[in-house]
């Protein structure tokens, strides 16, 4: 089944966030944020695809977010664009294939390519080439389908859209919504949304920039609005009303950065738990937003956590927490009483 056919069925999950986990484990420098691990260290990009499918993705996406012409200017590295797009869409359809039986499905990536200009047209044939290079490439190594995602402009949205569509495949649109709940250029979500529908995107939805609840707030407007599936995929953050996003947040209980931008490396202390993450995919669940995800951040334990909710068995759902047998906390009546009744 295509993944409209899987939508239709029920939902699915995506997990995301492949910088932000990369740069915590030490194989990308945050800031420019340009995934050259996919060329440098490859099997990382691999074992993080294999904990993502384990903990119950069924979506294995190509590692190309922020690999794109632009980025690579900035490092000067610009002759590595088609290696690195090509490899990382290797590396997903090499995993992919690694779990046969899961039936899983193969993404392309295209972004916000951060050169986007209302006000210079040139801005918008930069962006069309850019976008048409990368969704060539992955057409070319067969995947189910392309995301085109964390963009903040409507006019940017259909660019990536027409060239998507131009190449025949399902294209899944998800807005990033800044402070103000509109576009950069003065749409609601819904509105945005509703245009990307009209002009034939499969799949419509948010992703990053916001955390569950800041998301799930715009969502079911959209939901209301169209009628075609779809998509979710928050930040796991605790972003608020004053700070809905997490571009420019602040953590009120860390004295060392007081007052200061949290983000991209001070998130820490804002981090959404499992538990969290598994009321967003309910919510999710329960209101027809079948494309469930999880962006920036993204965790192996939040996934699992998400699929569990959703009424999936992933494979690591064998390590769930277990409690009954922890030496303090455990009910196993062979524990000793001297630590399980223990005052800690």
């Amino acid at each position: 089944m295509n993944l409209i056919e899987r939508l239709n069925t029920g939902p699915i999950i995506c997990a995301e966030g492949y910088l932000f986990a990369m740069e915590r484990r030490g194989y990308l420098q945050a800031g420019s944020f340009v995934p050259e691990v996919v060329l440098d260290n490859p099997e990382v990009v691999t074992q993080l695809h294999r904990e993502f499918i384990r903990a119950g993705s069924d979506v294995v996406q190509a590692f190309t977010y922020y690999g794109h012409r632009e980025k690579l200017r900035l490092i000067g590295k610009e002759d590595l664009l088609e290696p690195l797009q090509k490899t990382a869409l290797n590396i997903a359809k090499e995993a992919a294939n690694d779990f046969k039986d899961l039936d899983l499905l193969v993404c392309g990536d295209v972004a916000n390519t951060n050169i986007f200009d209302p006000t210079d047209k040139s801005s918008s044939l930069e962006c069309q080439s850019m976008y048409e290079e990368q969704i060539r490439w992955a057409k070319e190594a067969g995947v189910d389908f392309i995301v085109a995602e964390t963009i903040d402009w409507v006019d940017e949205m259909k660019i990536a859209l027409k060239a998507i569509k131009d190449e025949g495949l399902i294209a899944v649109t998800n807005f990033a919504i800044p402070k103000g709940d509109k576009t950069r250029d003065g749409y609601s979500g819904e509105e945005a949304c509703k245009i990307m529908e009209d002009l034939g995107a499969d799949v419509v939805g948010l992703n990053c920039h916001r955390g569950p609840k800041m998301t799930m707030k715009i969502l079911e407007k959209i939901r209301n609005k169209v009628s075609c599936h779809v998509a979710g995929l928050p930040v796991p953050y605790r972003t608020t009303e004053a700070e809905p996003g997490f571009l420019n947040i602040t953590d009120p209980n860390c004295e060392i950065i007081s007052g200061q931008n949290a983000f991209p490396v001070a998130l820490d202390g804002l981090y959404c738990n499992r538990f969290e993450m598994a009321e967003f995919a309910k919510q999710c669940y329960s209101k027809k937003i079948n494309f469930i995800g999880i962006c920036c951040g993204a965790e192996a334990h939040h996934v699992r956590e998400m699929a569990v909710a959703v009424g999936k068995k992933p494979i690591s759902m064998k390590y769930m927490p277990d409690m009954s047998k922890h030496f303090h906390h455990g009910t196993d009546k062979s524990l000793k009483k001297v630590n399980t009744e223990f005052d800690y």
